[in-house]
């Protein structure tokens, strides 16, 4: 499958991704193999923005489920993808990275707060930036925050690393004749309600014309071959 060149990507990441073979947490040396992706992509001379849910930690959908009060459990979700956002800034600075965090919840005393015109020149300087606490606002996934944030620093495409190799008519895992999409349209993966991304996440990337590249971040070098157009991916974009 063929695919443009991009200057400027948001990498979305899961939270459960950083967890390892493990069931709870962070895993140190996954989030190092996480970084060495990371680190191979920016290598090519892109210009990189992350964002890393907090699924691993807390899961804020999940906490309302069991009779927490919603917002509450999506603050608490939200103070778990800064704690994600560090360790990654943490695995990518040991590999010489420079890396900022900006946080849409303040807390100087760790991070930056979210200043766009900031975090351009941040881009413009070669470093990282990784945004977190989604969109500072309960009620919103950090999908939603990731479409965001790529609208907003005018970002080529979102680039989703996943646990599967792209976006399928039913789970993989469950379904052995589930079968892969190439390239789907914006209007089909909301019509069809395929798992890519939440619905606002979708309609806002469909909006400003973002590309959404759903890819497996688990294969070791795979970020770099998908940026290639040589890895296996999904693409959702507007039809021709």
């Amino acid at each position: 499958m063929t695919r443009p060149a991009f200057k400027r990507i948001l990498l979305k990441l899961s939270g459960e991704a950083l967890m390892g073979e493990g069931e709870y947490g962070i895993d140190p040396l996954t989030v190092a193999r996480m970084a060495e992706e990371v680190k191979a992509a920016k290598d090519t001379s892109l210009e990189l923005c992350l964002v890393i849910g907090g699924g691993n930690i807390f899961r804020g959908m999940a906490g309302a489920a069991k009779g927490m009060d919603r917002a509450q459990a999506d603050y608490m979700g939200m103070l778990a993808t800064v704690m994600n956002a560090l360790a990654m800034q943490n695995a990518l600075e040991q590999l010489g990275v420079h890396t900022r965090v900006q946080s849409a919840i303040q807390m100087d005393a760790v991070c930056e707060p979210v200043i766009r015109r900031r975090a351009e020149r941040h881009l413009e300087k070669g470093r990282i930036v990784i945004f977190a606490a989604g969109v500072g606002s309960p009620y919103f996934t950090t999908d939603s925050g990731a479409a965001l944030r790529a609208a907003e620093m005018k970002c080529d495409a979102l680039f989703k690393g996943t646990s599967v190799d792209g976006v399928y008519n039913a789970d993989p895992k469950k379904d052995a004749n589930a079968v892969r999409y190439d390239t789907l349209s914006y209007g089909r993966v909301l019509q069809d309600n395929l798992k890519v991304m939440d619905a606002s996440a979708v309609a806002l990337c469909r909006d400003n014309n973002i590309p959404i590249v759903v890819f497996s971040i688990r294969e070791q070098g795979n970020l770099a071959r998908v940026l290639k157009g040589d890895g296996t991916a999904t693409i959702v974009q507007e039809e021709n």
